[in-house]
C-alpha cells in the first residue's frame, strides 16, 4: 500500500517505524516545521523528521495546509491512504478527500472520550484507571470520524503522562498495523456524540497546582503534567515545578496523621522524609521537583543543599 504519513512528536515515531517494517511504500512524510528548543533556541527537527531521515523517506514541512499547500505533493505521490498520528493540525477537506482509501488516524483515547489535543494528560488528570487507543477514519470534525478498531490499556497508579504516552504509542503502532492489514474487512462504527468528552490543550492555567484539594487529585495533577509542562506552585513568589508525589499522613505509608488547616503549608522538609505539603485531606510527599533556574531532581537531593521553612506555604 502506498502511504503518505503525517505525524510530528515522539508519539508518532513507533507508528512510522511499524508501517515501514510492515513493508508499506511510505512515499513521503509530512510533519511540522522545525521549532526553537532549549536555552539557545536553536531550531530542532520534530522526532518524526529524524525518524524519516533514518528510513530514507522524503520529508515535507509545510507551515500551513491552507490554500491547497499540500496539493502538489498529493498529486505527485498519489497515495492510496494517508496515515495520521499526532500531526498537530486539522486536515482540510482537500487532504481528507485525496486518497482513495481515505485518512486513518491513531488517537490516544477510547473515542468518543477525550477528543482533542491532550487525551493522555486529561485522562490522568481525571483519575481514570483505563484508557487506550483508537483508529478511525478521519472526518472534518475534531476526532469525530467513524471508529475502525480500539485497544484498552490499564493506567498504573502512579504512572505519569510521559510513561503512559510511550506505552500508548507502542499500542497505537500495533493497532495501526492491524487496521491497515484488515482495512477492507472492518465495518466502521459511528461515534456516539452524546458520550463525547473534550481534551483541550494544556496551558499555564491548567498547570497551576492548588493544595486545597484532596491528595489523590494533587498526585494525579502532578503525574498528568509530567514531564511537560510540569505542575507548579509558587513559593515566596517563585514557581516550583513538581514531577512526582505520594500520599502522606493519615496512615498512608505508615506515616502519622498530618491534618493541617492551612493547605500548602510545608510540614516536613528534610533529606529523610523529603518535602511534605499539607492538602485538603492530609498531605502529599513530593518526590521530584525543579526549583527556579535549576534542573529537575529528587526532593531529597534538593533538600541536601536547600531548605523550606516549616509552616511556610506554597500557593
Amino acid at each position: 500500500m502506498k502511504i503518505l504519513f503525517m505525524g510530528t512528536p515522539d508519539f508518532a515515531v513507533p507508528s512510522l517505524m511499524r508501517l515501514s517494517a510492515d513493508g508499506h511504500d511510505i512515499a513521503a512524510v509530512v510533519t511540522q516545521p522545525d521549532k526553537p528548543k532549549g536555552r539557545g533556541y536553536a531550531l530542532a527537527p520534530p522526532p518524526v523528521k529524524v525518524c524519516a531521515a533514518e528510513l530514507n523517506i522524503p520529508v515535507f514541512q509545510p507551515p500551513t495546509l491552507k490554500d491547497g499547500a499540500l496539493l502538489p505533493l498529493l498529486e505527485s505521490v498519489r497515495p492510496d491512504l494517508i496515515a495520521v498520528v499526532a500531526y498537530g493540525k486539522i486536515l482540510p477537506p482537500y487532504v481528507l478527500e485525496a486518497p482513495p482509501l481515505g485518512c486513518v488516524n491513531v488517537h490516544a483515547s477510547l473515542l468518543p472520550k477525550y477528543r482533542g489535543a491532550a487525551p493522555i494528560q486529561r485522562c490522568i488528570l481525571a483519575g481514570d484507571t483505563v484508557t487506550g487507543v483508537t483508529t478511525m477514519r478521519m472526518a472534518e470534525g475534531l476526532d469525530t470520524g467513524d471508529i475502525l478498531l480500539s485497544a484498552e490499556l490499564t493506567i498504573g497508579e502512579y504512572e505519569t503522562a510521559g510513561e503512559l504516552s510511550e506505552r500508548l504509542a507502542a499500542l497505537g503502532a500495533e493497532l495501526l498495523s492491524k487496521t491497515l492489514r484488515s482495512l477492507r474487512d472492518i465495518t466502521p462504527r459511528p461515534q456516539d456524540d452524546a458520550l463525547a468528552t473534550y481534551a483541550p490543550m494544556i496551558d499555564k492555567n491548567t498547570a497551576k497546582l492548588a493544595f486545597d484539594r484532596p491528595a489523590r487529585e494533587i498526585i494525579n495533577h502532578i503525574r498528568g503534567l509530567c514531564p511537560t509542562p510540569g505542575a507548579f506552585a509558587l513559593y515566596r513568589g517563585k514557581p516550583y515545578k513538581f514531577f512526582g508525589a505520594r500520599p502522606f499522613g493519615n496512615g498512608a505509608d505508615g506515616s502519622p496523621s498530618t491534618a493541617n488547616p492551612v493547605p500548602g503549608a510545608v510540614l516536613t522538609a528534610d533529606a529523610k522524609n523529603g518535602l511534605v505539603i499539607s492538602c485538603a485531606d492530609g498531605a502529599v510527599r513530593i518526590t521530584e521537583l525543579q526549583a527556579p533556574g535549576a534542573r529537575r531532581m529528587t526532593a531529597e537531593a534538593y533538600l541536601m543543599g536547600h531548605s523550606f521553612n516549616l509552616g511556610s506555604r506554597f500557593e
